[in-house]
């Protein structure tokens, strides 16, 4: 015991936890999400994509993994938060072997202005691109993205939605060491604006509040792929989730014309310059 007389306090496990890869742990498969832009991009296309951009990118794990899926593959990230690109640099990029390492560029810039140079794929994932929430603004960054692919490039998003997405509610979900809270706080049917939060809580009853909040617009897939067309691009497909024999996503996406009137539902739109 010290000069103070106080005992001290053990810290919770939501003091000691890193938010970032909780998140990672929680919202994305890297190595999925690049398994689908590789084979998605080489049936369209007919050969392998090499150069992508990973808008919005956050810890850049797509990057990191799109470098490892082939010795050839080069990666651009973009965000504008210098915080989590040091992240990103530190935890997901000083890793790799020094060649993959040297495949990889990250850039804290806006979407809407950066060069990158020409791509052959761009993805913006976690509907990040929500962001933009007037049809201007977002056909602004969607023909920002046109004008840098290549001539045969391919444009990959995501997006969710189902009778759900309108409801102000709480998701919990336990995941290894901690429960990952999904937060739909507030939405205004006359603007599509809602605001959501990312909770995590733990097993000694800790929580951390707010780890992520996000401000977007809830747009609808016939709108955004509209606006895709109008801003360029040619062929727009909706890749809607299969199910399994419980009715459970099974993480297996291929077209689809008109998708199913479900609670909650998790799309990629594929649009082809």
């Amino acid at each position: 015991m010290g000069s103070s007389g106080k005992k001290k306090r053990k810290p919770k496990q939501a003091d000691l936890a890193d938010r970032h890869a909780l998140y990672e742990a929680s919202v994305q498969n890297a190595e999925a999400e690049c398994e689908f832009i590789a084979e998605t991009f080489r049936q369209l296309r007919g050969r392998p994509a090499r150069v992508f951009r990973e808008d919005f990118c956050g810890t850049a794990n797509i990057c990191s993994h799109w470098v490892r899926q082939h010795r050839e593959n080069l990666a651009i990230g973009v965000d504008l938060d210098p915080e989590v690109l040091e992240w990103g640099r530190r935890h997901r990029i000083e890793p790799l072997k020094p060649q993959a390492r040297e495949r990889v560029r990250l850039l804290q810039r806006d979407v809407l202005k950066v060069r990158s140079g020409p791509v052959d794929a761009v993805g913006a994932f976690n509907f990040s691109y929500w962001i933009f929430t007037t049809r201007a603004l977002m056909k602004r960054y969607f023909r920002a993205v046109h004008r840098t692919m290549v001539d045969d490039g391919v444009f990959f998003l995501d997006a969710f939605g189902g009778y759900d997405a309108f409801r102000e509610l709480e998701e919990a979900r336990k995941l290894d060491g901690f429960t990952y809270i999904w937060d739909q706080a507030e939405y205004y049917p006359v603007t599509g604006e809602m605001t959501c939060h990312i909770h995590f809580k733990f097993p000694d009853g800790s929580r951390m509040n707010r780890a992520f909040s996000y401000h977007w617009r809830l747009w609808s897939l016939p709108e955004l792929t509209e606006l895709l067309t109008e801003s360029g691009f040619g062929r727009v497909t909706v890749y809607w989730e299969g199910t399994d024999e419980e009715g459970e996503g099974n993480g297996v996406f291929a077209p689809e014309t008109r998708g199913e009137p479900d609670a909650g539902w998790i799309a990629y739109i594929v649009a082809e310059k």
